[in-house]
């Protein structure tokens, strides 16, 4: 029998996972052993017949299951950046035996016993603060997972957590299909009718990727479907692929999550009142920053009001622009982007296909690594030849301000049919110090149309944008410096953790970075001030569309997760009621629908808790402004407290600690008004 390279150490460089060897069948076995390896290891500590102490318990916890963290890690970044049918059948079959094994270990009555004595005598355990931090997050976790129930209880919870990685594994495959099957093929002229060149190019590379060379094809990538609708001008082929995007997850047939929505919001609430919650966002976010519902519809709701009031002026705008083309058509969600863009161009002179030249994939990668070397001291030096899971794949190795080794860098750009939607940062292997300076392997993984062969891939300043957004939850991951697995990197509260990702977004804003890289791919020009200008002002334009397609969605998730009868779900039926209730324009539909809303859905990560990126929202915006209060973005002084307090802190200390720590004061909801163009 051949040797499991997934069980074998690794002699790759940094340890990257050899990718070439690896063979889907590989998986099945190397789960089986490796949580064989991870249950005798939690064994040995609960049956310790030594008393419980922060090292023989705490410790041994955090360097236990070593070889099940690599094995788990490598498949979940395969099967969401590049999977096939042989990684979907194992993702089916091992989602629930990982949640049954992770089960056994949290429902461990002696080892929730260890815990619990060391959480009583915390006080007396001369514990640094680390320690402390580390010691409550395992005490609330197990808590959180139902240690505490009587066995009935612990019985029924551990059925519950199977049965849901189950029916999150299938809503994330059932998308995936329904947005990998779709194809928009372009025959004709009139189909092609509007669409600029860097379209074009894009549709064309998609086609050639499906064997239809010659031909144009738009996929369901947001990437490709957004500036479709933005620019063609066939309104018939507009409504039928927004209608074939806003549907995916609801089509009918195998694919269909409607059932499985309804499964998971039953299950989901009877956890919550099991563990003594009225309902599943009460015990979602008991454990955030937010803390209740009541406090997280105080800030959506704030917002809300007026977002809708701007889209409603901004859909006025709309349609006068489409009576003046002639059209007497209502404005309809297919024909929000596409009459918004003339509407830009009149108002700020400006469109996408003017931006999209300047705007090259390499130099906005490049903008967002010298903002971390001038913020943080980092540079980043490509290594080629390096093992990747797709020929994409880009690896940078990371030093720090002392010439020093802190990472690796991986970014996967481009769609493909065998990635999820979205975009994404994920680790390979995470910061710590408990077995030697481990260093940290992270991805950032995008969706992003490939130019032709040869040809530089242009981005829209959205894609831009996203780039940095994942970058900052990369340096976020790559910046960690904390002693213990447990609280490293993102390993923060939901809500906090947006702070550097969406803080990093204003840096590509700023005039003297987009003044470097915003060069024409062609002439190698920078961008005119003027347009520079246009780019600048009109920063905030078509925000109350933007805040409302996310603000309904936040909302949605929040309502979903506080129904009292959730087993009766009628999906679509209360997703118009409360869009309804909330007074949301006919002409914009939520940014996520729920058949398709995958943070919430695929796996409980954003469950009740998609409000998270405003709440962050609210911090970014304020902590940007010490910067811009020290007169220069920049600053060495703002910069190393960020860096000391929120990048490379991981969840050392309580989130509002943290920021208090960095800003020396609580965040202001005004700068967030402000940053979104709405009076305060």
């Amino acid at each position: 029998m051949t040797v499991n390279p997934l069980l074998s150490d690794w002699t790759t460089p940094f340890d990257l996972p050899p990718f070439e060897t690896i063979s889907p069948e590989h998986f099945e076995e190397a789960f089986d052993a490796a949580m064989a390896e991870a249950k005798a290891d939690t064994d040995r500590i609960a049956d310790h017949e030594v008393a419980p102490t922060f090292e023989n318990t705490i410790v041994a916890l955090e360097t236990s299951g070593k070889t099940l963290t690599k094995v788990a890690r490598t498949f979940f970044n395969l099967t969401g950046a590049h999977t096939n049918e042989a990684l979907q059948k194992i993702e089916r079959d091992v989602a629930p035996k990982l949640a049954k094994h992770s089960s056994e270990m949290l429902l461990n009555s002696k080892l929730y016993g260890r815990i619990a004595a060391l959480w009583e005598q915390r006080d007396s355990l001369e514990l640094n603060s680390e320690d402390a931090r580390v010691l409550e997050r395992y005490q609330k976790m197990f808590q959180r997972a139902g240690a505490g129930l009587d066995d009935a209880g612990k019985a029924r919870m551990a059925d519950i957590s199977q049965r849901l990685a189950t029916l999150g594994t299938s809503f994330s495959q059932n998308v995936l299909k329904d947005e990998s099957d779709y194809q928009l093929v372009l025959e004709t002229e009139e189909d092609r009718a509007g669409l600029p060149d860097f379209l074009l190019t894009s549709a064309a590379e998609a086609a050639n990727e499906r064997g239809l060379d010659g031909k144009h094809v738009i996929t369901l990538s947001r990437s490709s479907i957004e500036p479709f609708l933005q620019f063609s001008t066939n309104r018939r082929l507009r409504e039928e692929a927004f209608k074939a995007w806003s549907a995916r997850g609801e089509n009918g047939g195998q694919t269909d999550n409607r059932a499985i929505i309804s499964e998971t919001l039953k299950l989901r609430d009877e956890k919550a009142r099991m563990l003594g919650f009225k309902n599943f966002a009460e015990f979602k976010l008991d454990d955030t920053m937010a803390k209740t519902p009541d406090n997280v519809r105080g800030l959506l709701v704030k917002v809300w009001e007026p977002a809708v009031a701007q889209a409603r002026e901004e859909e006025a705008k709309l349609a006068d622009m489409a009576r003046n083309a002639g059209e007497n058509h209502s404005i309809e969600a297919w024909d929000w982007r596409f009459y918004s863009e003339k509407v830009r161009k009149a108002e700020h002179d400006l469109d996408e296909t003017e931006l999209k030249p300047y705007l090259q994939l390499e130099n906005i990668i490049q903008a967002a690594f010298d903002t971390a070397t001038r913020l943080f001291g980092l540079t980043f030096k490509e290594l080629k030849g390096m093992p990747v899971y797709h020929p994409d794949v880009r690896v940078f190795e990371v030093l720090g301000k002392d010439g020093n080794h802190v990472g690796l860098f991986l970014g996967d750009y481009f769609a493909r049919s065998s990635k999820r939607s979205g975009a994404w940062m994920s680790a390979f292997r995470s910061q710590h110090r408990l077995e030697g300076d481990v260093t940290p392997i992270i991805v950032n993984v995008m969706n992003f149309s490939k130019g032709a062969k040869g040809e530089a891939t242009l981005l829209t300043f959205d894609d831009a944008r996203t780039l940095f957004h994942e970058f900052g939850h990369g340096l976020h991951g790559l910046l960690s410096n904390v002693t213990y697995p447990m609280i490293s990197g993102t390993s923060v509260s939901r809500d906090f953790v947006e702070l550097p990702s969406q803080l990093y977004e204003h840096w590509l804003s700023q005039p003297e970075v987009l003044s470097k890289y915003a060069v024409h791919y062609k002439t190698g020009e920078p961008m005119p001030e003027a347009l520079l200008d246009k780019l600048l002002a009109a920063a905030n334009f078509n925000q109350g569309f933007a805040t409302v397609e996310y603000t309904a969605s936040a909302l949605i998730d929040l309502e979903l997760h506080q129904l009292e009868d959730p087993a009766e779900l009628d999906v679509a039926a209360f997703e118009n009621e409360e869009l309804g209730k909330i007074g949301m324009p006919q002409a914009i539909t939520m940014r996520h629908r729920i058949p398709h809303f995958q943070h919430v859905f695929s796996g409980d990560g954003y469950a009740a808790g998609y409000y998270s990126y405003m709440w962050s929202e609210v911090m970014d915006a304020d902590a940007f402004e010490a910067f811009e209060e020290k007169g220069n973005v920049f600053d060495p002084e703002t910069a190393g407290k960020l860096l000391t307090y929120i990048y490379s802190a991981g969840g050392r200390q309580d989130p509002e600690a943290a920021y208090l720590a960095f800003r020396g004061r609580a965040p202001r909801i005004d700068a967030l008004l402000e940053k979104r163009g709405f009076a305060a």
